[in-house]
């Protein structure tokens, strides 16, 4: 499927008026193209707002474009389209309105998952710890919520992570500690985790 062009809100701007260079618009379709869904995964996380999140991808995807001369060849694009997709959203007003920097407490420990065997009942309470999970998720920071997302949705390793926050792989790895313990306090029982 070819890219005719980047609809942004109600204008729309053909892709030759975008990158003057067919080439690059070519190479950079074969680049893009398959994160689409992935972008607007996180988009969707971070506004949790469909409209907002479709804006926010097709924004990203004009500023790629149009800065995709500055991108370097051979290091990691989707590290650098992430990137663009998460300073776009800080700098709009969902992102203003939503990025509060939100100490999170160290909590020591591992990470209790849960098995899962082949029952039906075992299925159901999968499904509800799920559900409990993605509720708790949109109940957690942002800065913390992206995090989580990169890591474990979108599978990014810290290299790929720290490329994409602007930050060292340190802070990558004590950001997602503290995320991960905020999100297991609220998924506690009533009474025992923290409120939003």
């Amino acid at each position: 499927m070819a890219i005719q062009g980047i609809k942004l809100g109600n204008l729309s701007y053909p892709l030759r008026t975008v990158a003057r260079d067919p080439y690059n618009s070519e190479q950079f379709e074969a680049l893009a193209m398959p994160l689409f869904a992935s972008l607007y995964n996180l988009a969707h996380w971070l506004t949790q707002d469909r409209s907002e999140a479709e804006d926010l991808v097709q924004e990203t995807y004009l500023k790629a474009l149009k800065g995709f001369a500055s991108f370097q060849q051979g290091t990691n694009f989707r590290a650098w389209i992430y990137r663009i997709l998460r300073n776009t959203f800080l700098t709009s007003r969902a992102g203003l309105a939503q990025h509060v920097d939100v100490p999170l407490e160290d909590e020591e420990g591992e990470i209790d998952l849960p098995s899962i065997a082949g029952t039906p009942e075992s299925l159901l309470l999968a499904q509800a710890d799920q559900e409990m999970v993605t509720a708790a998720l949109q109940r957690l920071p942002v800065q913390a919520r992206e995090i989580i997302l990169l890591c474990d949705v979108e599978e990014m390793s810290y290299r790929e992570i720290a490329d994409t926050l602007g930050v060292p792989i340190g802070t990558v790895m004590s950001r997602l500690s503290r995320a991960r313990g905020a999100l297991r306090k609220l998924m506690e029982p009533r009474g025992q985790g923290v409120t939003p």
